[in-house]
């Protein structure tokens, strides 16, 4: 692979990545309530999903998905209901303050739950398949072995993923103490829970 193609890769990974999403939206959330350093479970679950896609993606079914309406939809509207699950959630809660990261405070989630919800929300988005489907073969030279290149680029993406989930989740963390004066812990549920329901229907209005 041309170093001139990867580099234009990498700009526009760069930008893809550095925009929050719902990943971010996650990662952040878990950092403020439980730490940075457990927050790497959100953000390597995130990063297996995108791994799992960028799989389908090589193996032909980004095709699949977008060709078929029902596959499409199915997987759409899972990811809007979940999305809409942690909105909700996080509009009910009560907690007027947050639960320590440092032991001082039993901590709810384990790190399979968060690697769990990094999952989930990594492949609530099924456009996500269809741009890894779409993008890819722009920066493939279908005259050299694609496997190498493939690797190349997936591990380029997973690379800069990963920084930047983790960039946001200690930018959140350091934030934390501000956050957990009395009261506060309310207002960002409130907030990030109505950004997790402004994504759920986003994603609702997503056509293929």
């Amino acid at each position: 692979m041309p170093i001139e193609s990867w580099l234009l890769y990498v700009a526009a990974v760069l930008v893809l990545t550095v925009t929050p999403g719902p990943s971010v939206l996650m990662c952040v959330s878990n950092a403020v309530q439980v730490g940075a350093r457990r927050t790497v479970f959100t953000a390597l679950g995130s990063v297996t999903a995108v791994v799992g896609i960028m799989v389908c993606a090589g193996l032909g079914l980004g095709a699949v998905l977008a060709t078929s309406e029902t596959v499409f939809n199915a997987i759409k509207w899972l990811g809007v209901a979940y999305l809409l699950y942690l909105g909700i959630g996080g509009l009910r809660s009560t907690a007027g303050e947050f639960k320590l990261p440092d032991g001082a405070r039993p901590v709810t989630q384990s790190r399979w739950q968060l690697y769990a919800q990094g999952i989930l929300v990594g492949i609530s988005n099924p456009k996500a398949l269809l741009f890894f489907s779409a993008f890819f073969p722009q920066f493939i030279n279908p005259a050299s072995p694609q496997l190498p290149q493939f690797l190349v680029l997936g591990a380029t993406f997973v690379v800069l993923e990963l920084f930047w989930l983790m960039f946001y989740a200690t930018f959140a963390a350091r934030a934390a103490p501000w956050l957990r004066e009395p009261g506060r812990a309310r207002i960002f549920n409130r907030v990030t829970g109505s950004l997790f329901v402004g994504a759920a229907l986003l994603l609702a209005t997503v056509k293929r």
